[in-house]
């Protein structure tokens, strides 16, 4: 017997049904947390919920492939997914999804917003280097040679600072793939 009482609201949604499940799916999010997302904002509590991030569409499969599973848990457990998939801002299938995958940015308890916000601050940090070499090419094109020569610390690191940003973002993109994808490409494409 379930004596768990989560808080259900059965609605109406005269017609609108159909668009807000395509909406859900081009978000690759359930349509119980888009729902419950305009529901606080509308109440004025969207603070209180966890900005979503999209999955990637690796983590999940299409739409016409998916089957809905209702699976048994503790307490304990079910709460340990719920918050799992907050804290990654997935919904808890695609959350379950990416466990089951294998991705590392889920299993090993890496904080996938971090990465995020780290590869992030590495791409503005290469954009300003990109402003910075189109300043010196264009000193060096006026011949202002003591103008540019603000800029030699910023050359002497450029290869370390790029090979840096490679590094993260390959990283981040490896720690995203699920595990053995890369395998399991590589076999399909020797057939």
């Amino acid at each position: 017997m379930n004596t768990h009482n989560p808080d259900f609201v059965t609605v109406d949604m005269r017609g609108l049904k159909t668009a807000l499940v395509a909406h859900a799916q081009s978000r690759h999010e359930s349509v119980s947390v888009l729902v419950r997302r305009a529901v606080a904002r509308e109440l004025g509590q969207a603070e209180s919920l966890p900005q979503p991030i999209t999955c990637s569409e690796g983590v999940g499969a299409s739409r016409q492939s998916q089957v809905k599973l209702s699976i048994r848990l503790t307490t304990n457990e079910a709460e340990q997914l719920a918050a799992g998939s907050r804290a990654a801002g997935l919904s808890r299938g695609a959350y379950l999804a990416g466990l089951i995958a294998g991705i590392p940015a889920l299993t090993t308890g890496a904080n996938r917003t971090e990465m995020l916000s780290a590869l992030t601050t590495s791409n503005a940090q290469l954009s300003s280097l990109s402003r910075n070499i189109h300043a010196l090419t264009r000193l060096l094109t006026q011949s202002n040679v003591q103008k540019a020569l603000v800029y030699r610390d910023m050359l002497d690191t450029l290869d370390g600072d790029i090979h840096r940003h490679l590094t993260q973002a390959a990283a981040l993109m490896s720690d995203l793939r699920p595990r053995g994808s890369s395998a399991a490409t590589t076999h399909s494409t020797n057939r």
